[in-house]
């Protein structure tokens, strides 16, 4: 039965549909996999087995009265910031205590709507706020990779590091993330999955917790391209509680996966050429370009001048979203609250007990850059950088039809190895321009680094255009043919 975990989505939904196996068979083998591999990976913080089987069960009336569902049955599992009905939601935040919400989140409704089935609740950066997950309340997962020769525990990234880890050790089908400056990208690349984010208003952001709300998006991490079109299909879509939520068809990104690029035009980035990049990541990339040639598309260079800007104006714009979006937790409605002498000290207690210390710096940061006689000087200028960095996308997909890029400056590192704030931040130089410009991007897995890690490449489209990003991430999927797993030890 451990072998039905080792399944992707799509011959995961093939074998449900042709009753190879059942429903509740192969939530079981989930069930099972999970409770005897947890304890170790710390991916789920919140597992519901008995939630899961009962979902599974009404599955197997609905395949055997023919009206399966485009999920029908498959065992998945999601990240702790959706709302989900009568289970605890804390974004792994102490301040949201025991929060177990009354409401679904859109995006995990379509997905019980489409027969998925929910395993639990997965790990993640507080607040989504991280690279490496180790801001969790309930401490870092493990990332299932290691380097060769070592047993050391490696980052499985961030923040969506609970879902990267589940998806690759083979505890749930596929998952879903968020992605705010590349919090499914990143941990895809340091995990060997695929991570795909839509387009801004692509997926709805209702029942989300929020921390920047004009970046967050959600999306999935799966293992295959394929697997990460069919679980998008189902999470996108217009929702009238949602006002960023676009009103535009879902495509049908499945059958544009294997397509091909004949004929596309694919833009390089001279900006992406970053300082000290290590050769295996550079050689990766190279690699990518043939890859694209050779199936017949054109690489033309192309220029994003204010990529250099893009970091610090993320740091801006994010932390102070943040700092209004999380005034709210204060200790009065819902969550932890630390009593004091009175409504002040209340306040301060609760915060500073109920927020870790990544939480309280971006907070302090946003706080800072609103504040008057700052805010022309920072938040005003960072939104400037943001148009800048928007139009530098629109003047280069005016020669291609997609950018190929590195999807992050090094494989997976161990916790503690980036110990500075600063350097943490530097992980997410190649992902946040696509979140400040509100472009789809997806992560690929392509190669195995010198020590054994997986490395991907990244492919940002137009916007609304993720039927290219999946032609071109099916393109370089197969020509890299990587089906590296890693090596079990827990």
């Amino acid at each position: 039965m451990t072998e039905l975990t080792k399944l992707t989505l799509a011959s995961a939904l093939d074998g449900l549909k042709t009753k190879a196996f059942s429903a509740t068979e192969i939530t079981q083998a989930f069930v099972d996999s999970i409770e005897a591999s947890n304890d170790t990976l710390n991916a789920y913080v919140v597992k519901t087995p008995e939630k899961a089987l009962e979902m599974a069960a009404a599955s197997d009336k609905r395949i055997a009265a023919g009206e399966a569902g485009l999920l029908e049955g498959a065992p998945i599992g999601v990240k702790d910031l959706y709302c989900t009905k009568g289970v605890r939601t804390t974004a792994c935040s102490n301040i949201l205590g025991e929060f177990t919400p009354t409401y679904e989140s859109t995006v995990t409704q379509q997905l019980w709507d489409a027969g998925a089935v929910m395993l639990g609740k997965l790990n993640m950066d507080e607040f989504a706020m991280g690279s490496s997950n180790e801001t969790s309340r309930f401490g870092p997962p493990a990332n299932p990779w290691r380097r060769n020769g070592s047993n050391q525990n490696l980052t499985p990234g961030g923040s969506s590091g609970g879902s990267a880890a589940a998806v690759s050790a083979d505890l749930c089908l596929a998952a879903t993330a968020s992605d705010t400056g590349g919090s499914i990208r990143q941990p895809a690349s340091f995990t060997g999955t695929v991570g795909i984010k839509p387009t801004y208003g692509r997926a709805s952001r209702y029942g989300m917790v929020a921390f920047a709300s004009s970046l967050d998006q959600a999306g999935p991490i799966a293992k295959t391209v394929e697997d990460s079109a069919i679980l998008l299909e189902a999470m996108c879509g217009h929702d009238a509680k949602d006002s960023t939520s676009l009103p535009e068809p879902v495509p049908e990104w499945r059958n544009a996966v294997r397509r091909g690029v004949q004929g596309m035009k694919i833009g390089i980035p001279k900006e992406y050429r970053v300082d000290n990049m290590p050769e295996d990541i550079e050689a990766l990339w190279s690699q990518g370009i043939d890859w694209l040639k050779e199936q017949g598309a054109e690489i033309v260079d192309v220029s994003l001048p204010h990529t250099k800007y893009a970091l610090p104006a993320y740091y801006i714009v994010a932390p102070a979203e943040a700092s209004s979006n999380l005034a709210r937790y204060d200790g009065m409605r819902y969550g932890t609250r630390v009593s004091g002498d009175n409504l002040i000290s209340t306040y301060e207690g609760t915060r500073s007990e109920g927020f870790g210390a990544e939480v309280q710096r971006r907070l302090m940061i946003g706080t800072y850059v609103l504040s008057s006689g700052y805010y022309d000087a920072y938040y005003l200028r960072a939104q400037k950088v943001r148009k800048k960095i928007l139009n530098d996308f629109v003047e280069a997909f005016g020669s291609c039809d997609a950018l190929l890029t590195p999807t992050c400056p090094s494989a997976a590192f161990a916790y503690g190895e980036k110990a500075d704030p600063v350097q943490m931040y530097l992980n997410d130089i190649f992902t946040v321009t696509a979140n400040l410009a509100g472009l789809p991007g997806i992560s690929v897995p392509a190669a195995l680094d010198k020590q054994g890690l997986p490395l991907g490449l990244q492919v940002i489209g137009k916007a609304l255009d993720e039927t290219t990003c999946f032609r071109v991430a099916g393109a370089l999927e197969e020509a890299a043919g990587f089906v590296a797993k890693p090596e079990k030890w827990w």
